[in-house]
């Protein structure tokens, strides 16, 4: 909509995590430092926390860039899950395959597999993601497979990421042996204002702009003041100011703009039920202002098509996933039907040596 109008070659605000976009701040830069020192040193339990939208998943997005090919990754996003559903899920990124169906053979099979990789030199990682919302069963879970290790190496190395409520919730007495194992924690604190100020213009910049101050210095004061500092607040009202500029034809987006979008956002910004019902049970709302309400309409179909970009991408990332185990499940059948092949050839040499057998007993018989 507004990418023509401003010479963007694409979205500079989008929500979805995208490493090309990384804002390298230095609480963002020190955070990616701790990660990779963490994989580099063999740290079985690595820690980092941020609020929401701090820019955790599109770090770790970053980290598997940089992940080297001797290292076998898992990454979990889903964590409201139970301890056994949690190591299927591990078991499904690692692409194996359990014999038995229960949390014995999941273990049994990722033990084996841990050992197996092991013995070629290689590394294993799991990252959660959203690991706040992991029960305590599951975090036990993550403490007992933090005890898997030879002599000297872990046979696994675990990364945990989340809001600040899961380093609250390790520190409580009863995960005390799970908080003991975390080697390296670190937690990524908001951006103050210059560094919003940078992170507006890289991402801007990023997106094929060429034009530095499309933000007032006023503007970004007040973004900085609405959001925090936390990235996808930035995000979120950076967008809908230039769906807003766009709309009115601005060349800069000043404070006027910004101030009016936090104002449409305590109206009708979208999860707003009220403002909704108020909308359908009284259409003189929607005729009262015309101009502000095809404003309001444009913004509501810039974050449609924003989330239309996230399914998009879940969907493309299920394929790839079904892609690769319609690869694994082929390549099981083949070997299943290559045993059964070497059976039934068994078999049947089986069968003719018994019947050979049984020709050299008759005629034996008949010589008799």
């Amino acid at each position: 909509m507004y990418t023509e109008y401003y010479g963007l070659q694409e979205k500079p605000f989008s929500i979805v995590p995208d490493p090309s976009f990384l804002y390298p701040s230095s609480k963002h830069r020190t955070a990616l430092t701790y990660l990779e020192y963490g994989l580099m040193d063999r740290m079985t339990l690595i820690l980092l926390t941020g609020e929401i939208g701090a820019g955790k998943t599109t770090l770790i997005k970053q980290l598997l860039t940089k992940i080297e090919s001797d290292i076998e990754v898992a990454v979990i996003f889903n964590t409201n899950v139970s301890s056994e559903d949690l190591l299927e899920l591990i078991l499904c990124e690692f692409e194996l395959e359990p014999p038995i169906r229960n949390k014995a053979g999941y273990l049994d099979t990722l033990n084996q597999f841990l050992i197996r990789e092991y013995g070629k030199g290689k590394r294993v990682v799991l990252i959660v993601d959203e690991a706040q919302n992991l029960s305590q069963e599951a975090l036990e879970e993550i403490r007992m497979l933090s005890n898997l290790h030879t002599g000297k190496d872990s046979l696994i190395q675990i990364i945990l990421a989340g809001q600040p409520s899961l380093g609250t919730r390790l520190r409580d007495p009863s995960l005390a042996q799970l908080y003991q194992r975390i080697a390296v924690s670190y937690h990524i604190a908001s951006l103050g204002f210059d560094e919003t100020r940078e992170y507006i213009v890289h991402r801007l910049k990023t997106a094929g702009s060429e034009q530095e101050n499309l933000f007032t210095k006023a503007a970004v004061e007040r973004i900085f003041q609405a959001s925090g500092g936390i990235p996808r607040s930035i995000n979120i009202l950076c967008d809908a100011a230039l769906v807003y500029g766009y709309a009115d034809e601005l060349r800069t987006i000043n404070v006027d703009v910004i101030e009016q979008v936090l104002a449409d956002k305590e109206e009708t910004w979208i999860g707003s039920v009220h403002s909704i019902d108020e909308i359908q049970s009284n259409p003189a709302v929607s005729l009262d202002n015309n101009g502000n309400m095809a404003i309001r309409l444009q913004s509501i179909e810039e974050r449609l098509n924003k989330l239309s970009s996230q399914v998009d991408w879940q969907i493309e990332h299920y394929e790839k996933r079904i892609e690769s185990y319609k690869d694994v499940l082929i390549h099981k059948l083949e070997r299943m039907l290559d045993e059964e092949r070497k059976q039934n050839e068994r078999l049947l040499r089986n069968y003719n040596l018994l019947l050979n057998s049984i020709n050299l007993r008759k005629d034996d018989l008949g010589s008799v």
